[in-house]
């Protein structure tokens, strides 16, 4: 009889429980040493982790690039470029807001930081404060020079310009054929070299908790608490709530069967905490449940960029949090600020581990509370973060499949039968 393999997933999340039982070993039970924390934590399990982190990171440029570039190219025209990216746009920015309001109702019921009772000056979190305005922001989504946007990887003018270069070769394609062929392929290369790293995901998904774990322990987990539970909530709410609902509405299905086939996309993306990285099993999973590639190469890389349920999330909360935590009271006004400008700041939000940290210094900037703050979060993010990258790449799996009914890019039977 022949053994059942065990599912790349199954690796992932095994590599994540004995990765957190170790960490929690070495914290309590393993006195410090040089061999502990410089062989072990600060060498082989840094470099391991890193080591995967930056292997995804590498992808991250020429993924977006072709999978863009190939995706709207595949769609052909501008009529339907058109419609589909106003589509996925309103879509993303309205579940985007939609997740905020439910974080910052959510933490006004639960008072995350009540009773601490902290003082402006008693963390420190060094960040660059600087403010763009609302026009420089969108200017700043037109590249002034593409190599340099490349280079640097910034994720939304990268997207601009691999979508205008798609468009062109799909309205000239008789002249460009090669160039097409060039795009498929090299974006069918980046596929493939992708899933040939999620190969050692386990190895480091494990070194990444270990290290995590064997630095943090209980203590200060049991002291985050309630910003911990109640951003777990808001997470929880904005899937049943938003997510299962639009498409037991929409597409009129059991969204629970959908979870089911959905689930190895949100665990990878749990456990590597990047959005980005998981643009490739998220394309592949969609198109097991018949959504043409057409899209979902289009709307699942601008969604990895764009779309930040989770991240807008852990905002809302973390605003909460650190207001009650420094007793300062939020008005109303405050609050739809936090919404305005956490939505703003999703635009453009590359999808790597713990960014959220560095846009959120934005958002509390923009209703006067400490930045400082963000030191006490610091240490409970790489958990959070892991959760929130689950339902950032769940939302852009579902404005996908909401838009692909909508244009006719999806097969229903297929989308509709069950496992």
């Amino acid at each position: 009889m022949e053994k059942k393999k065990i599912s790349s997933t199954t690796k992932i999340f095994i590599g994540l429980i004995l990765g957190a039982i170790v960490g929690m070993i070495m914290y309590y039970l393993i006195p410090d040493n040089k061999i502990k924390n410089d062989i072990i934590i600060n060498g082989a399990f840094y470099i391991i982790g890193q080591g995967f982190i930056r292997a995804m990171q590498m992808l991250v440029v020429p993924l977006v690039f072709f999978s863009i570039m190939d995706g709207v190219r595949s769609m052909g025209d501008t009529k339907t470029l058109g419609k589909v990216g106003v589509k996925i746009v309103v879509f993303y920015l309205f579940t985007t807001a939609l997740a905020i309001a439910i974080a910052l109702t959510f933490a006004s019921i639960t008072k995350p930081g009540i009773g601490m009772n902290l003082v402006v000056g008693d963390n420190k979190f060094e960040t660059n404060t600087e403010k763009v305005s609302i026009a420089d922001t969108f200017i700043n989504m037109i590249p002034s020079n593409p190599i340099s946007a490349l280079a640097n990887g910034d994720m939304i003018q990268i997207i601009i310009f691999a979508a205008i270069c798609g468009l062109i070769v799909a309205n000239i394609e008789e002249k460009t054929e090669t160039i097409g062929n060039i795009v498929s392929e090299m974006n069918e290369i980046m596929m493939n070299m992708t899933l040939g790293v999620m190969k050692f995901a386990p190895f480091g998904v494990f070194c990444l908790l270990a290290r995590t774990f064997s630095t943090l322990g209980w203590d200060v987990i049991l002291s985050m608490l309630s910003y911990i539970l109640t951003v777990l909530g808001g997470l929880g709410l904005q899937l049943v709530l938003v997510y299962m609902l639009v498409l037991a509405v929409f597409m009129q299905i059991n969204p629970f069967n959908f979870l089911k086939k959905y689930l190895p996309v949100m665990e990878f993306a749990f456990s590597t905490a990047s959005s980005n990285a998981t643009v490739p099993i998220n394309i592949t999973t969609l198109e097991k449940m018949g959504v043409d590639k057409k899209i979902s190469s289009f709307t699942i890389p601008l969604g990895a960029t764009i779309n930040m349920d989770g991240t807008a999330i852990m905002q809302g909360v973390a605003v909460v949090f650190i207001a009650n935590a420094y007793g300062i009271e939020l008005s109303f006004s405050d609050f739809m600020m936090v919404i305005f400008t956490a939505t703003l700041a999703s635009v453009g939000t590359a999808g790597v581990p713990s960014v959220g940290l560095i846009t959120l210094t934005m958002v509390l900037t923009s209703v006067g509370l400490p930045t400082e703050g963000i030191a006490m979060i610091m240490g409970v993010d790489r958990i959070l973060d892991m959760s929130r990258t689950a339902i950032n790449v769940t939302g852009d799996a579902v404005g996908t499949i909401v838009v692909s009914k909508m244009e006719k890019y999806i097969d229903i039977d297929k989308f509709k039968s069950k496992i």
